[in-house]
């Protein structure tokens, strides 16, 4: 840092220990339990974070299986490919980007878990890359992201800051000793992400079953109005409108691992019929199951095999 003095002032300039000079892709990918992508290397960083089920990766000469939570790096010019392990149908975020700062050289050939903390700037990083591309984000042969016409005011910035953000803070996090203390937290906030935490597990617990919000308050000693704030701040919406969110996404995994038909799969999530499940289904996504199963697997050819 250099100090300069102005007026009695002292600045400070400010140092930047990453710098993304350059976006290419981000992308939010739901693979069929079948999918393979052939490979590909270029001249900058790749980064793939598996957000639910498995994979496994190619790179360079490593043959590597990541899990739920885990982010691989590849670096500039390393080979790398990505496929299904046949058995679980994974969704995986990839974003590529250009970044000459020294410090990447922490994320060669490493493999790290993320955080609560991670996985909301990646969130904000996909919300804020629906509302700057036209494309779509889940085309894996895409080279171009199309800009929207009209995205809102600082979208690419905010794209940017996200990105150093959790590059810098995964350096923070596996490199900090393990003395270190976290940061206090106030018991309110403690109260409140206890409470969250034992929801979503009493939700993960029940997803394959139908529930009311009368039943949750009941077996987790919560008042509604309480427990509907606590999902409105953290969710952007109500608890019961989450949870069908939630079934929606295992029976779009459940649809992807191709094992069993629509009517078994809305059996399986304790749907009183196929019916019922395809109308929530088309409500929760827009499309059908059959609709829905269709778009992912064409998303699955290369180019020149799609009509």
């Amino acid at each position: 840092m250099e100090s300069k003095i102005i007026d009695n002032y002292e600045s400070v300039t400010l140092h930047q220990s990453l710098l993304i000079s350059k976006l290419f892709t981000v992308h939010y990918f739901e693979y069929m339990n079948d999918f393979s992508f052939p490979g590909e290397a270029h001249n900058f960083w790749e980064f793939l974070c598996v957000d639910k089920g498995e994979v496994d990766v190619v790179a360079g000469s490593r043959s590597l299986s990541l899990k739920k939570d885990e982010i691989i790096f590849h670096k500039p010019n390393e080979f790398h490919t990505v496929r299904s392990n046949g058995r679980v149908a994974p969704n995986v975020v990839v974003i590529s980007f250009e970044c000459t700062s020294p410090s990447m050289d922490f994320f060669k050939d490493r493999i790290l878990t993320i955080g609560e903390a991670e996985r909301s700037l990646i969130a904000q990083i996909i919300m804020e890359a629906r509302q700057l591309f036209s494309c779509p984000l889940d085309d894996p042969y895409l080279k171009k992201m199309e800009l929207a016409e009209n995205p809102p005011f600082g979208c690419s910035q905010m794209i940017q800051l996200h990105l150093e953000q959790l590059l810098i803070q995964l350096i923070r996090r596996h490199t900090a000793s393990r003395q270190e203390k976290k940061q206090p937290s106030t018991l309110k906030q403690k109260s409140d992400g206890d409470l969250y935490e034992r929801i979503m597990n009493y939700l993960d617990q029940n997803l394959y079953t139908q529930i009311t919000i009368e039943q949750i308050c009941k077996d987790n000693l919560v008042g509604r109005s309480q427990l509907q704030k606590l999902f409105r701040e953290r969710n952007g919406c109500g608890i019961i409108d989450y949870f069908s969110h939630m079934k929606i996404d295992a029976a779009k995994q459940l649809i992807r691992n191709q094992s069993l038909n629509f009517t078994q799969i809305a059996d399986t999530m304790g749907y009183t019929s196929v019916h019922y499940f395809s109308r929530q289904f088309k409500k929760v996504t827009g499309m059908t199951p059959s609709e829905y199963s269709s778009s992912i697997k064409k998303l699955s050819e290369e180019p020149q095999f799609r009509r």
